[in-house]
């Protein structure tokens, strides 16, 4: 993965065939386990927090069956085993979510993505330092793709042109998805009910449990928005710590930084508005941090106007 040129445009097509590779190895080896007993099971707990199950398990060793089947010197961070490094010395990080969507995976359904970024090996990358990325879905094999080296993204396995962003202004209109998992339901409502009850019928609401589904979703214009804003309820009022860990088991389950890397690099070169519940860019995130003040919140929307319109529809503390 290293060229004549920092980010030119062979090394670029060298990255993308090894992160396709990856991510094809780990969607096969997801997709012949998800029947098998004990997919659903829970196995422990993600450095994170989060829930693993056994399917989890299956994607995570497919992570680094592929790395180590191959001479590559990588250092990959996964959601579950951390940081790892194969070879020596090696040039770049792979920051991968085998399965971003693990509950829809192992239910059969559709919203689950393997998302793998790819950034320069240093002390301390952060999401503005990601120079290549994938989204692959993991029940169809189709993917976005994209690189410093080339404008915009690509995509593969569409059956219609992409990016195809919406021009929706009105939340009232909006097709949305937000977030409940590790969040407070009460606080949640509290915060975005009024819009949940303006646009459900006009518009549509989902919870996908995949920030990086809900957000390829506004490439393909399958929907307007994405709204995830626990962190920053969390951030104005620390006093309600204990009702995020209670619903967490004992921990804060807000985005974490391989949740979002791929699909914020893709969202952002593709001509989606993308930051977090301030409307602050989400580049200086860390992609090794899984810290609480690393932790992010997130509205993505398909138009400026409509991107200042959620941000101050939503009920923020005082």
């Amino acid at each position: 993965m290293t060229g004549p040129e920092h980010g030119s445009a062979s090394e670029a097509a060298a990255v993308r065939q090894y992160v396709t590779g990856l991510a094809g190895a780990v969607r096969e080896a997801v997709l012949t386990a998800r029947h098998r007993a004990g997919s659903r099971l829970i196995r422990g707990h993600s450095p994170g927090g989060d829930a693993q199950f056994g399917l989890d398990e299956v994607a995570e060793a497919a992570v680094w069956k592929y790395v180590v089947g191959h001479d590559l010197p990588v250092a990959v961070y996964s959601e579950d085993r951390g940081l790892q490094y194969h070879g020596t010395d090696p040039a770049h990080l792979l920051v991968v979510d085998p399965i971003d969507g693990t509950r829809p995976a192992v239910a059969g359904l559709e919203s689950a993505t393997v998302s793998v970024a790819v950034a320069r090996m240093s002390q301390r990358p952060r999401i503005a330092d990601v120079e290549q990325a994938l989204l692959m879905e993991l029940r169809t094999g189709a993917y976005l793709y994209g690189d410093l080296a080339t404008p915009g993204i690509t995509a593969h396995g569409y059956d219609r042109p992409v990016p195809a962003l919406t021009r929706t202004t009105d939340p009232a209109r909006m097709f949305w998805s937000l977030e409940f998992n590790g969040h407070p339901a009460r606080l949640m409502t509290e915060a975005y009910g009024h819009l949940i009850d303006r646009s459900a019928n006009t518009g549509g609401v989902f919870v996908f449990n995949s920030a990086t589904w809900s957000v390829s979703r506004l490439l393909t214009g399958q929907l307007d928005a994405y709204v995830d804003i626990g962190n920053r309820l969390l951030r104005d009022d620390p006093a309600l710590l204990p009702e995020f860990e209670r619903v967490g088991n004992g921990r804060v389950l807000h985005l974490f930084p391989y949740d979002i890397a791929a699909a914020v690099f893709l969202a952002e070169r593709a001509g989606a508005v993308i930051t977090d519940g301030y409307g602050q860019p989400l580049g200086d995130t860390v992609l090794t941090d899984l810290s609480i003040d690393n932790q992010r919140s997130c509205v993505a929307a398909s138009t400026p106007e409509l991107h200042r319109a959620l941000l101050s529809a939503v009920r923020w503390k005082e």
